[in-house]
């Protein structure tokens, strides 16, 4: 009696332990991400040159999606790691933020290069919508756009008639509200589409912007900045893609490792949801001169005042 015992004690003891280490290892991540999405947005909202160009304005629109995509997915992840049950009525608002900011990521990628493109080849005749002061109206579209596919996704599902989504307790995970096959084929499909049309859209304006590199002979130095802008926003997109090698990598680690399936899950989650949003708006905007001067003096000189640091139009990015 005593052996039948020690098993089912070990292994709620092994997966206690395994629950605290991944949340560990989640929060102080976490963390460290909001603390610097905190102090590039003090000083976004500090200094008002930042405020008054467009491309500082779609970055600092990036930040605050990631921030909400993050937020909503580790929420998500603390609900599952500590087995919170609730309706599905308050756990569709969570997912539909998730994966709406997710599809989101792409859609602003897509249009930071479009604004390098308009900045390098009309310079003196920039369209009346990529200014600064109407920039609004292609944010609020593209939110608009990434909406559209959560709604349709939770339309088109089929719950289980048993489930009560007012009442019936159920795991906030998107297998239990979004469960039905023609749901997963829809998502796999706008996924498929919104990255494609991305992918075309930064090649497209990496090959222009490299092209006209060849044609001027003046102001070299902006255009080659935009052209290793745009290549970034291709990486951010490979970043942003590692979402979907999930199949692959479980394949890779049921092949050659004995993992449990939440393991892997959390791995997946971890590595390619976590790591490439924290990198993507970080590497973006310490490469930024005029940015990482005001980064610099926030953490060194926290208590004193910082003075502009400006560079120019053609020196950021």
């Amino acid at each position: 009696m005593q052996n039948l015992t020690e098993f089912p004690a070990n292994a709620t003891s092994h997966k206690s332990l395994s629950v605290i280490i991944k949340v560990c290892a989640v929060i102080p991540f976490f963390c460290v991400f909001l603390c610097c999405i905190a102090v590039m947005l003090h000083i976004f909202a500090s200094h008002r040159h930042f405020l008054d160009t467009t491309r500082y304005i779609l970055f600092a629109y990036m930040m605050v999606n990631d921030t909400l995509q993050l937020l909503s997915s580790v929420l998500l992840f603390l609900f599952v790691m500590g087995q919170v049950k609730f309706a599905i009525v308050y756990c569709a608002p969570l997912l539909f933020v998730s994966t709406a900011t997710f599809q989101n990521t792409p859609l602003i990628l897509a249009t930071m290069s479009l604004e390098r493109y308009v900045a390098i080849f009309y310079p003196l005749q920039c369209p009346a919508a990529w200014r600064s002061d109407r920039i609004w109206i292609i944010i609020l579209s593209l939110w608009f756009i990434s909406c559209i596919s959560p709604v349709i996704d939770f339309s088109i599902g089929k719950h289980d008639p048993a489930v009560d989504v007012l009442s019936t307790p159920v795991l906030c995970k998107n297998v239990v509200v979004n469960s039905s096959p023609i749901q997963t084929l829809f998502k796999a499909a706008v996924s498929v589409l919104f990255f494609a049309v991305v992918a075309v859209i930064i090649l497209f304006t990496y090959v222009r912007i490299l092209l006209e590199t060849r044609k001027m002979r003046q102001d070299r130095v902006s255009v080659n900045k935009a052209m290793h802008t745009v290549l970034l926003h291709g990486f951010q997109l490979l970043l942003s893609m590692l979402a979907y090698t999930n199949i692959i990598t479980e394949s890779l680690i049921v092949l050659h490792a004995n993992w449990r399936p939440e393991d892997i899950a959390f791995f997946n989650y971890f590595s390619f949801i976590l790591i490439p949003r924290f990198l993507s708006p970080l590497i973006y905007g310490f490469r930024d001169q005029s940015l990482r001067g005001h980064i610099r003096k926030t953490f060194l000189c926290c208590s004193t005042k910082v003075k502009p640091f400006v560079r120019g139009c053609t020196t950021a990015f």
